[in-house]
């Protein structure tokens, strides 16, 4: 299966070595290796190492490669060439490639394709992004209810060329409806005269086509399977989705996660082939707005600007305390980010969370104010010292119930919670820090 978007991290010391050198690497190298070598070369010479390899080594090696390679070299073949390979390849990769073609070159590969390989690519193409049915093949393994362990195992070495996957198989009825699944390891032990149907688990666990591809992954997780099967809305079979495409899915589920979390805009290159205009497109927006959020900070400060006059030292501990509490909040929001991508906490949560945290952040808030009340006195004396460590106690508490309410509310709205994390909670817990610092300083003072 593919690796999307995935690179390497060798050393290949072969782009001088002589020809029976590489010849004998290309010879005996793993699929997956040969692959990471092939990427790392110039198209040309990739192309020509990957023609060389018998047809259905070559399709294994293409599709361990990313997704902006193996497009750039579809590009380079012949239309013949590439139908060829196309067809060789699983469902699932293929129709990953069809998609990032130009419009152009996907009614020319179309052309060039059988009729069953040609309706298989666009049934798998038409599904939305992230769902269960845009990361499933219909490469799997089918038995009938009747047969005999015998019959299933003759079967199933009939099949096995053309599946992903005989690890587990799927019995259907008329309608194909799937009626249950059984295991190779349960047919390997059953009798010869065994039935399918007394030995096959009648209610195996499934997932509609739009499902999503987090949720997938998770299902897999939880019940420990190698494949699960997909059913549409009348319970019949229209494909698996195996263990490695559900591992490719979470990985890139936390790649968009972690790009949220740094408030850049998902985006599928990896970050070697990713060009200028691709980073800084996905980059800008998020930097704008927040510049707009930093400017509530500087309003503050303007608002506040006398007591910033008459009481100076107070600038000095400025940084120190929004810092603290954009740390506090960003710390509440990455695990509560976390939990509820795993599902350890539910929206349901809120209020017994938002009271535990507010114990935790008290205590928090409480230590840091111990830590920074002896500054505040040397720098400014005893009433500098209770305005420091009075807002080192609130901002901490502000800052900690902003970064974990922030996710719930995000999750109430049906938008991604990991858009909370990092400079977001920073900037509001920035902007609520200024206030509640000069508040408190032109409050105590004044007395």
């Amino acid at each position: 299966m593919r690796n999307a978007g995935h690179g390497t991290d060798r050393n290949w010391p072969l782009a001088e070595a002589p020809a029976n050198v590489i010849a004998a690497f290309t010879d005996t190298a793993s699929e997956v290796d040969l692959a990471d070598w092939l990427e790392q070369l110039p198209r040309t010479g990739a192309r020509t190492h990957l023609a060389a390899q018998p047809l259905a080594r070559r399709a294994k090696i293409f599709a361990r490669m990313s997704l902006e390679v193996q497009a750039d070299l579809a590009a380079r073949m012949s239309r013949p060439d590439l139908a060829t390979l196309v067809t060789e390849m699983d469902s699932d990769d293929r129709a990953d490639l069809f998609k990032r073609l130009t419009p152009d070159a996907q009614q020319a590969l179309l052309h060039d394709l059988a009729k069953d390989v040609r309706d298989d690519i666009r049934r798998l193409a038409s599904y939305a992004e992230e769902s269960a049915g845009a990361i499933m093949t219909t490469d799997y393994a089918v038995l009938g209810a009747d047969m005999t362990a015998h019959e299933a195992l003759e079967q199933l070495r009939l099949q096995a060329p053309d599946k992903e996957t005989i690890y587990r198989s799927y019995i259907l009825d008329e309608g194909r409806r799937l009626i249950g699944s059984i295991r190779l390891h349960e047919l390997v032990l059953a009798a010869d005269t065994a039935k399918i149907s007394a030995l096959m688990d009648d209610s195996p666990v499934s997932v509609a086509l739009d499902a999503d591809r987090e949720v997938v992954a998770k299902i897999i997780a939880h019940y420990d399977v190698l494949a699960l099967p997909v059913v549409d809305p009348q319970g019949r079979l229209v494909g698996i989705v195996t263990h490695d495409d559900a591992a490719d899915a979470m990985q890139a589920e936390m790649t968009e996660d972690f790009q949220k979390i740094s408030t850049v805009m998902p985006f599928t290159q990896n970050m070697r082939d990713a060009g200028i205009g691709v980073l800084y497109s996905k980059r800008i927006l998020w930097l704008a707005l927040l510049v707009f959020g930093n400017l509530f900070s500087g309003a503050g400060i303007a608002y506040f600007e006398e007591t910033i006059l008459t009481y100076v030292s107070l600038v000095f501990f400025l940084p120190l305390l929004i810092d603290s509490s954009g740390n506090a909040g960003s710390q509440s929001a990455t695990l509560m980010v976390r939990a509820l991508a795993t599902g350890d906490v539910a929206l349901k949560d809120w209020r017994d969370l938002i009271v535990r945290e507010l114990a935790v952040a008290a205590a928090l808030g409480a230590t840091m104010a111990l830590v920074v009340f002896p500054v505040g006195a040397m720098r400014g004396g005893s009433d500098i010292a209770l305005v420091v460590g009075l807002t080192m106690f609130l901002v901490v508490i502000v800052g900690s119930l902003v970064g974990m309410s922030l996710p719930f509310l995000l999750s109430r709205l049906r938008l991604d919670p990991a858009t909370a994390s990092g400079p977001l909670v920073t900037t509001i817990s920035d902007a609520v820090g200024v206030l509640v610092y000069f508040s408190i300083a032109t409050f105590v003072l004044s007395i």
